[in-house]
């Protein structure tokens, strides 16, 4: 049988320690600077899609975000996490699930983040799902951070095919219930020394008048 896509993740972070990871960043400073530049109230809702091991709450935390929610499909992963911030992590909220497939609250987040979820999916139902799901949970007037492979990226990653965007090709795939707000390039150094070019788009979600 098919490993499920659950099972294929899970397996990652059991078998590899965080910096074995491609994706690993001591800190996802591209994305913080995103975040940062936004100065959303920070006593709203925020989501991190396919958070991982990531260190983003905890620098949310840090920056006095109160409520923080992680979603990944490993709960190895959100396991770890927990374990990692200690008491701390009574501060968030842990979901594990598929960002496809779960029961998103309407116009909960006032910020949706994802740092190369979106990118995996190479199918236009799901990446049409996921953005169903980002317009239906983001309130009107919040944003997402999405980042994935630039157009000069790598095709694989965790021996998965990617979808690989420049900044236009991305935000085009949330209209028209977003609109671009500014756009970036990162380069991301792997803990082996490869670089992996990364584009970053922040969206804004429209008002119903505004996606019509």
């Amino acid at each position: 049988m098919k490993p499920t896509r659950r099972d294929h993740w899970q397996s990652i972070y059991e078998e590899k320690d965080e910096i074995q990871t491609s994706w690993y960043r001591p800190h996802l400073e591209q994305s913080l600077g995103c975040i940062d530049n936004l100065k959303l109230d920070k006593n709203l809702p925020v989501v991190d899609v396919g958070g991982g091991r990531s260190t983003l709450i905890d620098d949310l935390l840090v920056r006095g975000y109160r409520d923080v929610t992680v979603l990944d499909l490993s709960a190895k992963a959100l396991a770890d996490i927990r374990q990692r911030l200690g008491a701390k992590a009574k501060a968030g909220t842990w979901i594990e699930g598929d960002v496809n497939e779960i029961n998103w609250p309407e116009a909960r987040y006032v910020l949706w983040h994802d740092r190369a979820v979106f990118h995996f999916l190479t199918d236009a139902g799901g990446r049409a799902r996921y953005v169903t799901a980002a317009a239906h949970t983001v309130r009107p007037d919040g944003y997402l951070v999405i980042a994935t492979f630039a157009s000069d990226g790598p095709e694989r990653c965790s021996g998965l095919p990617v979808c690989r965007y420049d900044a236009t090709a991305l935000a085009v795939e949330f209209t028209p219930s977003f609109t671009m707000v500014t756009h970036y390039r990162d380069l991301h150094q792997t803990p082996s020394g490869r670089q992996q070019p990364f584009t970053y788009v922040v969206l804004r979600r429209c008002r119903n008048s505004e996606s019509t």
